[in-house]
């Protein structure tokens, strides 16, 4: 059985398999109930594999041996299969998350920190630049520097991101105002879209016609953007090509904080 190139590579990619077990499963699947010579010759993949392959299936949770002789292998739904693969991922994940968390506790850990700070040669803190490329990446850098913030933070981006990212903002913003950090957050977008964002996070934010989008913690760290954040229809992976610039100097922070306050105070 011949299936469509496009829907094999997207059944590999979907469910973590190679190429011989996506051919086996669905070959199975169109089959129901099938010994492996059966399955080896609709799917084309060598007899010698095809026992193995099935071997595998079957450990992963996607075909059962049927009892009785000759031994047949039957497929299991689909719908079966994703839900057993969901609830894998959320347990790796979890188990994954702790050891994380636990990370920080261990000497290996306290080794990373020293060679950070006493290496070889030591990085100068007021010299630092980098591109940071990924909006994931990025917002988890853009946390950090807030987070750090001890005097100020500005903010400015659209309404929409403000609100997509509301898991990352609102106990952020939360934390810098029980921390008494002086708050400038400036959006664009229409009037109703402002207020409702200032209303979801308890904030005044301003609305202001500057369609860039960026981040300073403390008059010295900056982050901005080089994009507006929204997503190509025409290039499904643009939303992964977001690319921000951190800059850590008191000299260019200052100067865009300068900027933004001019901004600022015009903006209603």
């Amino acid at each position: 059985m011949n299936f469509k190139p496009e829907l094999v590579k997207k059944i590999k990619d979907y469910f973590g398999l190679n190429i011989y077990e996506t051919k086996v499963w669905l070959a199975l699947i169109s089959k129901g109930v099938a010994s492996a010579g059966e399955i080896a010759e609709m799917s084309e993949v060598p007899r010698s594999r095809t026992y193995d392959v099935l071997e595998s299936l079957e450990k992963m949770g996607f075909a059962i041996v049927k009892i009785g002789k000759p031994v047949k292998y039957m497929a299991v739904k689909p719908t079966l299969v994703v839900e057993k693969l969901k609830s894998n991922t959320m347990n790796e994940a979890k188990e994954k998350v702790e050891q994380l968390s636990n990370l920080k506790s261990t000497q290996e850990y306290s080794e990373l920190e020293t060679l950070h700070r006493d290496g070889i040669a030591p990085v100068n803190q007021n010299e630092l630049s980098g591109a940071i490329r990924g909006k994931n990446n990025i917002f988890s850098h853009v946390r950090e520097i807030l987070e750090n913030a001890s005097k100020s933070v500005i903010i400015c981006t659209s309404a929409s991101d403000l609100e997509d990212k509301s898991r990352i903002f609102l106990p952020l913003i939360e934390r810098l105002n029980k921390s008494n950090v002086s708050l400038k957050i400036a959006l664009s977008g229409e009037d109703a879209d402002v207020a409702k964002v200032s209303k979801k996070f308890n904030i005044k934010a301003k609305k202001i016609n500057v369609t860039g989008r960026f981040f300073i913690a403390d008059a010295s760290q900056v982050l901005f953007m080089l994009s507006n954040g929204v997503v190509n229809t025409a290039n499904q992976n643009s939303d992964e090509e977001d690319i921000g610039i951190w800059i850590n100097s008191e000299f260019f922070g200052n100067a865009m904080a300068s900027m933004f306050d001019l901004a600022y105070k015009g903006a209603k």
